[in-house]
């Protein structure tokens, strides 16, 4: 019968989920910024683990709210926590994107230890209202909470924004809802979409550097999947501390699996087709932890 083994850090020491606050606290005083990865299931939650114990690089598991009605939030956060137990990195679980704010709180009960209340598609005093309730419940339990300011053009889970109604961050608001909400990080909109791009992005650099002057908590660019690597790096630069990755990882995790059954096509073990797909979204992890400066900062 043969053996299975199970990776234990060296001298016995297990490591727990973390908030993102003290990784983006980090992050920001030292220059880089940490990737935060959309995953669904156990295998892009493995090939996320994986890469990043290998280049030494805390790291965020994201999760939409399709996500977790997916795989469930009490088998999602077990997932997570055996991640962390065999990790010798740090590792955040983060609802990203969330807007109800019930399932929030009910995911701060199971233990998730980060959170983001999406309220930025409501008014400016909506979304201070609903933050700030998200807020004052979860820094009771020491759970971080991000917020967002400014609207992203593209498509996250089933909610769609045309890029006409695609809302840039206001600096001069972003230092108000910052002051009234007390989150811990603010993601902002400065010419980044979910999903795909039409054509290169151009980022708003400048407003990015107002935004930082005014701010002093970290902050979050979100649709970074198919943005330029050195734009990316510049915006880090220039103070983005956490860089959200989801579509970019979707796309080659599927189509390895389609290769494979056009190359085996009585294939049926998803122990086998599975593999080729967590290699192909290894690669983009790898590439992405690099391009933030992550590597070695675990």
């Amino acid at each position: 019968m043969g053996k299975w083994k199970i990776s234990i850090p060296k001298g016995g020491i297990t490591m727990r989920l973390v908030s993102s606050r003290e990784m983006l606290l980090k992050a920001q005083r030292e220059g880089y910024a940490v990737p935060a990865f959309n995953i669904h299931n156990l295998e892009t939650l493995k090939s996320v683990i994986e890469v990043a114990n290998e280049l030494k690089s805390p790291i965020i598991l994201a999760a939409t709210p399709g996500t977790v009605k997916f795989a469930g939030p009490k088998y999602l956060i077990k997932m997570a926590e055996a991640a962390a137990e065999i990790s010798e990195i740090p590792v955040a679980l983060h609802l990203d994107h969330h807007e109800n704010l019930q399932d929030i709180k009910t995911c701060i009960d199971l233990g998730y230890p980060s959170a983001m209340i999406d309220a930025s598609h409501d008014e400016f005093e909506e979304n201070i209202a609903k933050t700030k309730e998200i807020v004052d419940y979860a820094h009771r339990y020491d759970v971080t909470v991000e917020a967002e300011l400014g609207t992203l053009a593209g498509i996250e889970d089933d909610l769609s924004v045309d890029d006409a109604d695609a809302l840039y961050t206001d600096p001069h608001k972003a230092k108000e809802f910052v002051e009234k909400t007390r989150i811990d990080s603010l993601a902002i909109a400065i010419g980044t979409a979910h999903g795909l791009y039409k054509s290169e992005p151009k980022l708003d650099f400048d407003r990015l550097k107002v935004i930082r002057s005014l701010v002093d908590i970290p902050l979050v660019l979100h649709g970074a999947s198919g943005v330029p690597a050195e734009s990316v790096k510049k915006a880090i630069e220039l103070g983005i501390c956490k860089v959200n990755i989801a579509t970019e990882l979707k796309i080659p995790f599927a189509n390895a699996i389609k290769e494979h059954f056009q190359e085996h096509p009585d294939a049926n073990d998803p122990r086998k087709y599975l593999i080729p797909a967590k290699e192909a979204m290894k690669e983009v992890v790898r590439t992405k932890i690099l391009m933030c400066g992550s590597n070695e900062k675990a």
